[in-house]
């Protein structure tokens, strides 16, 4: 199929169009390069375009006779949503709105949505499933989860078939070191630790807050390798052939690992490399976050393959290629 492929610069969108390109599908990536990079665009053609521009969008539509579409076009650092929160719902909320005016006017009915477990705020148990309450605690969380309530309605009464994919700590690399994760400003744990590890003049990794009641103090959070994620895109695509409606699905590892066992497992392969500082504990950083992936295991057949070890060392591979 074509499948436009909004936010293909990205991290995430990226991984997915090399995945596309490789069974035989036609990624077409529509991205306005805000925190994309050309660079990481190697499938399939490119439109530079924004969602906030529908005559852009319905013109995408129409030259590249799309017939799906995987929708990764987001802004996500929590604490810029917190600062400029139209920011973030004009451009999450608005823009997917407008991706979704553009489908129907196409008669494109497939749709495949990145989303977050910050739609769910501080978790009440873990691991977290779908039944848990959605209470995000920023607007981030707030624009994704009103996003997904587009598709649902847009499911309900237009006929669009929508699976939105809930990520939890999305890590790791492409396995030919050909793509991987380039944030500017960084605010992951596992580039940041690779970065510091590999340059020490960056000075140490921050730690934040080691009194947490985990087993070493340290936040525990689930790691889902990126390659992991994109397989289950692709069978959302194939679920979105048999079943109509929506459905919302967690994509975790179903397994957590403390920010602790993070930085050992680096230090482990950069000859002890990084060092650390600790800081106070952030405002909002919960204890303990893992998914419970259930659901998407009977929905999608999906199974993670990947662990912790395989996330580091596919990262630590493409930034060593980029050093």
């Amino acid at each position: 199929m074509n499948i436009l492929v909004c936010g293909g610069a990205g991290y995430i969108g990226s991984h997915m169009c090399k995945l596309l390109a490789r069974s035989g599908h036609r990624p077409v990536t529509f991205d306005n390069f805000s925190t994309g990079h050309e660079w990481a665009v190697k499938w399939g053609p490119l439109i530079r375009g924004d969602l906030l521009d529908p005559a852009a969008i319905t013109e995408a539509f129409r030259a590249q006779r799309i017939e799906a579409v995987m929708h990764f076009a987001a802004l996500s650092v929590v604490p810029e949503s917190v600062r400029d929160p139209g920011l973030y719902f004009r451009n999450n909320v608005v823009g997917t709105l407008n991706l979704l005016d553009a489908m129907r006017v196409a008669n494109v009915t497939k749709l495949v949505f990145s989303s977050t477990a910050s739609v769910y705020g501080n978790p009440q148990y873990t691991p977290i499933d779908e039944a848990h309450p959605c209470a995000p605690i920023n607007p981030y969380g707030w624009s994704k989860l009103m996003a997904e309530r587009l598709l649902a309605e847009h499911c309900r009464a237009y006929g669009l078939r929508a699976v939105a994919l809930r990520y939890f700590n999305a890590a790791g690399a492409d396995a030919d070191a050909e793509i991987g994760e380039a944030h500017e400003p960084e605010t992951h744990l596992l580039p940041n630790i690779i970065r510091a590890a590999l340059n020490p003049a960056l000075g140490p990794v921050k730690i934040f807050g080691d009194d947490y009641p985990t087993p070493d103090g340290t936040c525990i959070r689930d790691y889902i390798h990126v390659e992991d994620l994109c397989a289950a895109h692709l069978l959302a695509l194939d679920h979105l052939d048999r079943n109509d409606g929506f459905a919302a699905l967690n994509l975790g590892s179903g397994t957590g690992h403390s920010v602790a066992e993070v930085l050992a497992a680096c230090r482990a392969r950069c000859a002890g490399r990084p060092d650390s500082t600790l800081q106070p504990r952030r405002d909002g950083d919960t204890t303990v976050l893992v998914a419970g992936n259930a659901a998407a295991s009977r929905a999608l057949g999906w199974q993670p393959r990947r662990g912790l070890e395989d996330c580091v060392a596919s990262a630590l591979a493409w930034h060593h290629r980029q050093s």
